[in-house]
């Protein structure tokens, strides 16, 4: 075993004995030990035992911890340790920026236990709350770990649109004659992008296939059989498709879709258009109305094109308010009155819907039985002030590990929705996860069931439950299922969106909103519901003010 490695097992010890507050004094020896071990000009594990106490920094007891690593590759003392620590916290002690005394902080106190937590913490400007961190600590954090999940190769949705306009745009200066569009995973608006793929049309292939070939809009460009693939900066992996025009858009079709779906499109008699001049002849040939791209997945919707029953898909500007959003009172950014004028004078919406953490949620701030009524009484005065706009009393309420809500029925009563989540003790079978949930969605004053997976993308895959008896237990009772907007989460699941809507489930496209910024999730948010097929009229804040008032009341009757 070389030194570096030696050094860095010593280093790690040292690290998480701080975590755990053992005694400095031997915290600091194991830590000079390392840097020493380090820099020293030749191997210690050819050392012996007598050898090695007496090199300066050393000593006896880091020498028999140096001679059982050799021995065995690791430390009793280590893997005792590792094993007191959740493996998301020692991949946290990873973090430039970050040591054991704020890592310690952010798992005792703020309850994170994975840098998939931290990072949504740092979206929700969560640590700046902390002691001893800052804005620029929090923004430092967040791009350590947004440069560890690119190195994955996979991106989430929200990360990728702006590379792609950019990308698009440089592509559109280099061949502006030449047709190009997205297709794949972009296209088909995925929530995970593992490459972006674009197919260029030209009358001269050879041309435009050289043309882009020696342009500099990719790091790596390389040419391959009828395409080039390279990467943008970041690193995410770019196919480009080069085509003649008369090619385009069959090409662009069968690009598209995924294998299921092109498949199932073709062998209805898609297969029979020749040099099609758009998608849409594609379809017709298969007897099948145009279906859109973000539905192009399998082969869910195509007896409903056959039978021109395709959903009007909702589009952004169908919102008129939005629900579950976070304000100071809690462990967001911005006062109410700040995110109430945000959403009527700059968003033209109707509505606000206050959802602050619920007392439980200690990590966030969560709002005391005296805060709540505090809160409430501030709203009652906003609503009075604002004109043309109104805002909705709600709370974010943690479903306890029993699956009861986090308040008195007394204190519920007083809100005008409640939305119910899990936040803690998501390590559950799924059997204790879905009692949890159906035991919260029968809790007469829930309305919404918040981020039903807990999952955060590319980060946390959270806890699984029986989708269907979920999902049947919301149309059983009234309670509307959350689209959560935030791009890491885009939870309820968009494969399950179909299944919600055929038991008569409604749907809310809820932001999150920990800042007026958070805001503008509802785009990636009305995105994923695209996918799932939803339409307007059973979406939650598609309703006006006045039917989504009247919603609210029926269900507190």
């Amino acid at each position: 075993m070389e030194n570096k490695p030696i050094a860095r097992k010593l280093r790690l010890l040292s690290q998480l004995m701080e975590l755990h507050e053992v005694n400095p004094f031997k915290i600091k020896s194991i830590a000079n030990a390392a840097f020493n071990v380090d820099k020293l000009p030749y191997p210690v594990a050819s050392k012996s035992f007598e050898e090695l106490e007496k090199i300066s920094g050393i000593g006896k007891s880091v020498a028999a911890k140096i001679i059982e690593l050799v021995q065995t590759g690791t430390m009793v003392e280590l893997e005792e340790i590792l094993a007191a620590t959740p493996a998301g916290v020692v991949e946290m002690m990873g973090i430039k920026g970050i040591g054991a005394k704020k890592v310690a902080t952010i798992w005792r106190e703020m309850a994170i236990e994975t840098v998939g937590e931290l990072y949504y913490a740092c979206n929700e400007n969560r640590l700046i709350e902390a002691k001893g961190f800052g804005l620029k600590t929090q923004d430092e954090i967040r791009k350590v770990i947004e440069f560890k999940m690119a190195s994955t190769g996979k991106f989430l949705y929200a990360q990728v649109e702006e590379t792609a306009d950019r990308l698009m745009d440089k592509l559109k200066e280099t061949f502006p004659n030449g047709l190009m569009e997205f297709v794949g995973e972009y296209r088909r608006l995925c929530e995970i992008i593992n490459q972006l793929e674009i197919v260029v049309g030209s009358r001269d292939c050879e041309v435009a296939f050289q043309t882009i070939q020696h342009s500099e809009i990719l790091n790596n460009l390389i040419a391959q059989n009828g395409h080039l693939t390279g990467e943008t900066p970041n690193g995410l992996k770019v196919l480009i498709w080069v085509v003649e025009r008369r090619d385009y858009m069959k090409t662009l079709f069968i690009k598209t879709g995924n294998d299921e779906h092109v498949e199932a499109v073709l062998a209805r008699g898609g297969a029979d258009a020749d040099q099609p001049e758009s998608e849409e002849i594609i379809y017709q040939k298969a007897g099948l109305v145009f279906m859109k791209p973000e539905i192009r997945e399998g082969v869910t919707f195509i007896d409903r094109a056959a039978k021109n029953e395709l959903p009007q898909l909702i589009s952004y500007h169908d919102l008129k308010g939005t629900l579950h959003n976070h304000s100071t009172w809690s462990d967001g950014v911005n006062a109410v009155e700040e995110m109430a004028l945000y959403c009527r004078d700059e968003l033209k919406l109707e509505y606000l819907g206050m959802c602050d953490h619920s007392k439980s949620a200690f990590y966030a701030k969560g709002l005391s039985i005296e805060g709540v009524l505090q809160q409430q009484e501030e709203i009652d005065h906003l609503n009075k002030k604002l004109d043309g706009f109104h805002i909705f009393k709600g709370i974010e309420s943690d479903i306890l590990n029993d699956g009861s809500l986090d308040y008195p029925d007394e204190i519920l009563k007083k809100f005008d929705f409640v939305v119910a989540s899990v936040h803690t003790n998501l390590k559950m079978s799924e059997n204790k996860a879905t009692e949890r949930l159906i035991k919260a969605i029968e809790n007469p004053y829930t309305t919404i069931l918040g981020h039903p997976t807990g999952r955060l993308l590319l980060s946390r895959n959270g806890y699984t439950f029986d989708y269907k008896k979920v999902i049947d237990a919301c149309a059983a009772n009234n309670v509307i299922i959350e689209i959560n907007a935030n791009p890491l989460r885009l939870d309820l699941d968009w494969r399950w969106h179909q299944y919600a809507l055929n038991k008569g489930c409604w749907l809310s496209i809820n932001p999150d909103a920990h800042r007026n910024e958070g805001f503008l999730d509802m785009h990636y948010g009305v995105i994923v519901a695209r996918k799932g097929g939803l339409y307007k009229e059973r979406c939650l804040n598609a309703l006006s003010l006045q039917e989504i008032t009247e919603v609210f009341k029926a269900k507190k009757k």
